[in-house]
């Protein structure tokens, strides 16, 4: 059977407000939640960007569901940091938490001032920052000198059991690298025939575990008033890599997509007034081979979409897988 998860997105809601959200989410139905770790948002009129992992442990704390994060170590954060945060959440709250680690992302990593790598040097500092990670997970003194440096560190507080590390990507190219370093995939919804090229990528090469689908949507009363919320909260959709990657100010994405176009938009976030044609139109991107889907509606506004995810949209959707 098919997950059906929220994503809980720090870049539109302040902290308190997301975090009585997922709770709401986890009563209208979901089963599971999921969120981003970013220091900045996509677009300034998003405007808020939560702590991800403070967060965590408070959404874990009110919510009996599995939650998940999707975070790049080895610039911002150091991979011990990393490693015991996901010991401490996972100790705390054994088998509802794991992580999709990723290369990362110019906007959330520029901080530090150190210069931003090629897509190979990152890819390199992510298959170190894991192996770190999972090391420390394991109980084990670590020393690497590499792309990511490590002095004898010890986790000390760690869970039973490690919690699963997914892999974060988006081409069919890091897909299909990731396989066999990860226990699963998580990506994020484009058309369907890149889909099935990054699923295939990760399966043909070995890759096992969950294959995880982020589907952005917007759903309201009218396709008017839906479409104008993507256009308002989820411009940044129209920017895919490598140039989503380099853009280090959410004004970057603002000015790249001063006036996205209709058609284009259309195909980043699923736009729709009837629920019932929505979970249809979802359904057929889970069908490409994924084992978890997480709805992420693009307003602000959460009350009014988990309501109709109660009544209309999860019945729907289950009605289809």
């Amino acid at each position: 059977m098919v997950l059906v998860g929220y994503h809980a997105s720090h870049e539109q809601l302040p902290p308190s407000v997301l975090l009585r959200s997922v709770v709401a989410a986890e009563r209208a139905g979901f089963d599971a939640a999921m969120c981003s770790d970013h220091l900045a948002p996509w677009g300034v009129r998003q405007g808020e960007s939560g702590f991800a992992w403070s967060w965590l442990g408070a959404a874990l704390a009110s919510t009996s569901f599995s939650l998940g994060v999707v975070n790049a170590p080895g610039q911002r954060y150091h991979p011990v940091v990393i490693a015991q945060a996901i010991a401490t959440l996972e100790e705390m709250f054994p088998g509802r938490f794991w992580a999709a680690l990723g290369s990362g992302e110019a906007m959330n990593e520029h901080v530090t001032a150190d210069p931003w790598p090629s897509k190979d040097r990152r890819n390199a500092r992510l298959d170190e920052s894991m192996t770190v990670i999972r090391r420390l997970l394991a109980g084990e003194e670590v020393t690497h000198d590499g792309e990511v440096r490590v002095h004898r560190a010890r986790v000390w507080s760690r869970p039973a059991t490690p919690p699963p590390l997914f892999g974060a990507a988006v081409s069919a190219e890091t897909a299909g690298w990731l396989a066999g370093r990860v226990d699963g995939l998580a990506t994020v919804a484009q058309s369907p025939d890149v889909l099935r090229r990054v699923v295939e990528a990760y399966r043909s090469a070995g890759g096992e575990g969950p294959c995880v689908l982020q589907v952005h949507l917007s759903l309201a009363e009218t396709d008017a008033a839906a479409l104008a919320l993507a256009k308002d909260q989820w411009p940044n959709g129209l920017i895919g890599p490598p140039r989503a990657w380099d853009f280090d100010q959410p004004e970057d994405f603002d000015a790249a997509v001063a006036d996205p176009d209709e058609a284009e938009l259309r195909k980043a976030v699923l736009v729709d007034a009837d629920a019932v044609a929505l979970a249809e139109r979802i359904a057929e991107l889970v069908g490409i081979g994924f084992d978890r889907v997480y709805l992420h509606h693009v307003g602000k506004g959460q009350d009014a979409f988990l309501a109709r995810a109660a009544d209309e949209l999860l019945p729907a959707l289950r009605r289809a897988l």
